[in-house]
This record gives structure tokens, sequence and C-alpha cells, in this order.
């Protein structure tokens, strides 16, 4: 009985792995052989949710992979964010954390407040708003599949969040690293900081950097940008449990309301594994018997599969009828959280710039 309740979800979970090798080939193909980068610019989990779109709305998806689908979902999204924090080294950023710390939380403050003012302007459900602010501020598809489970989010408002991330998250992946150049007159270590605080993706701020550095021949840049990037995302530690507070405030009865019903406990496992990475820095980076940077690799390599086969399933189970019926207004949303964590990031910077200089 038990054997039969575990098989019940394979044929799901192998249709979404199916979906991710097609996904990431695609990438390659697009990236690499027709753009020209060493590694793709484009978040492959972006052409998962994309393709199981494409799919999940023009073929009927059978019932026998449902289950599966709903496990990946759950599940298999879950492992993915806690193999995530294997690559955070939060050691890294002491040099320059001085200025990336508090840049990042002033941007996080910023953008929720004009979020929490659209709420009330354009009437957007809350769950979206929190959404695509958590994507705008943190660390874009990452962190708004992280925080979806914890706040109950629908498939469709998952989608809708993470296309709205995508677009305008492409669109400072192109304009911002000629626009930094000029307006931060060449100096690495502002624009690095202006472009890992201002871009939504990991991968969007790499190429970002990539474009700068190919462009402008300033690989410190990229480092800079790269490092402050990773440190954006590790506020997911703070930013969904706090959303999860946020959100079931108020929705439960007093006398069952509790910060530890509602803690993503997933989140204990992404702490665990950035302990697991500095640790490991410390006791096998001189163990020449032991391929501890392999190790990291692997790790890495699992978390890409896992979050974007969670992507195809939740691309597969999309229906864009009700992804139109949500209407524009998410994405005014989404354009103004971009323009508010760039204006607010140069304000801070030329606030340093004033004070510290």
């Amino acid at each position: 009985m038990l054997l039969n309740k575990y098989l019940v979800i394979i044929p799901g979970i192998i249709l979404a792995f199916v979906l991710y090798t097609l996904s990431q080939g695609f990438n390659n193909i697009i990236g690499i052989e027709l753009l020209g980068y060493d590694k793709s610019p484009i978040s492959t989990a972006m052409i998962a949710i994309l393709l199981g779109m494409l799919f999940g709305n023009v073929f009927q998806v059978r019932e026998g992979f449902q289950k599966g689908l709903d496990f990946t979902r759950e599940y298999i999204l879950k492992l993915g964010i806690i193999f995530l924090g294997i690559q955070l080294k939060p050691f890294e950023f002491l040099d320059f954390g001085k200025i990336a710390i508090p840049l990042i939380i002033i941007c996080i403050i910023s953008v929720l407040i004009v979020i929490k003012l659209l709420i009330k302007k354009l009437k957007i459900p809350t769950r979206m708003a929190y959404l695509i602010s958590i994507g705008s501020t943190v660390c874009g598809t990452t962190a708004i599949m992280a925080t979806a489970p914890v706040i109950k989010a629908s498939k469709n408002e998952v989608s809708y969040a993470i296309a709205n991330i995508t677009l305008f998250g492409i669109l400072s992946m192109f304009l911002y690293p000629y626009f930094a150049n000029v307006y931060f007159d060449n100096q690495p270590m502002l624009i690095g900081l202006f472009l890992g605080t201002s871009i939504h993706e990991t991968s969007q701020v790499a190429a970002a950097g990539l474009i700068y550095e190919q462009q402008f021949d300033s690989p410190e840049t990229l480092n800079i940008a790269t490092v402050t990037k990773l440190i954006r995302n590790t506020f997911l530690i703070v930013m969904i449990p706090l959303f999860a507070f946020l959100y079931n405030r108020g929705k439960t009865n007093k006398k069952d309301y509790s910060i530890l019903n509602i803690f993503p406990y997933f989140v204990l496992g992404f702490v665990g594994m950035i302990i697991l990475r500095n640790i490991g820095d410390q006791i096998f980076i001189s163990n020449s018997s032991y391929n501890w940077s392999e190790t990291i690799n692997i790790i890495k390599f699992l978390s890409k599969i896992f979050l974007t086969m969670a992507m195809a399933a939740i691309g597969l189970s999309t229906n864009l009828k009700d992804i139109k019926s949500m209407g524009y207004k998410p994405f005014i949303v989404g354009f103004i959280a971009m323009l508010t964590v760039g204006i607010v990031c140069i304000l801070t910077i030329e606030s340093y710039l004033q004070f510290f200089t």
C-alpha cells in the first residue's frame, strides 16, 4: 500500500524532469549558440515555466501525472531551495559589506512601502503583491518560488509573478550596465553594487556584469555585482518568515495562531547549507584528498535541476485564461518596483559617498 502511494508520483516527476532537460537544451542553444555567451544569461527556470505553460494549455495533462506534479511543486521545490544555500559564502562580503548590506536593506524596505501603497491604489491581490515584492527585492524567481507555499499562492499567481519579474529583470539586465557606466563614471565598486542590488535574478546580474566586463574591461565589477547579489539572496532567511507572519496574521483563530505553525522550516535547511559551505571551506579547502569543490558543484547542479523541475510543474498546471483575468495592474506594480529599486539604490550610494568619503 505504501509502495503504491509512492509509485503514483513517479510519472509526474519524470514529466517534470523531461521538461527540465528540454529547457536546459533550449537555454544552451539560445544563450550559448545564438547569443555567443560562455554561460547563458537566460534563466532555465523561466524557459521551463514557459514550456510547461505551452504544453499544459495546448494538451490536457492526464490525471496520472497530477500527483507527481503536485509532489514536485511542493517537496522537490523546497529541496531545491535548501540546496541553493550551498552557493552562499557570507564571509566573502566583509570587505564591502558595510556598504552592501545597508544598501540592500534600504532597497527592500523602500519597495515594500511603495508596493503596500500600490495595493491600495490598484487593488491587486495581496498574495500577488507579496510575490512581486520579494521577487523584486531579494532574488527574483527563486524568492517567488520559496515564498509561494508559505503564503499559499495559487499556481497562476506564481506564474504571473515570475513573468512579471522576468520581463523587468531582462529589461534592466540590458540597460543598466550602460547607464551605470555613465552615471557612476566608470567606478567598479559603485557599478557592481548597483547592478547587484537593482537587477532581479542572479543569472541576470551575472549577465549584466559580464556585459559590463566585456564592454568596459572591468572584471572587478562582475565580481562585486555577483557577491552583492548573493548577499541579497541570503535575505530569504529573513523575508520568508516575515511574509509568512504578515500574510497569516489575523487569518487564523488567535488560540491557534503561532509563528511556529506558519514558520517555513525548509528555511532552516537553507541556513544549514550556508553553514555547511563555510565549515567545509575551512576544513577541506586545503585537503587535496577530498574534492570539496566538486561536492559543492554537484549540490548546486542538483539545486538547479530541482528548481527547474518545480517551475515546469507549475507551468503545466497553469491556466492562461486565469492569468489573463488578473489584468495588467500587477505589471504596473512590477515596473514601479523595478524603478523604485534602481532609484533608491542610486540615492543610497550617493548618500554614502557624500557622508563617508
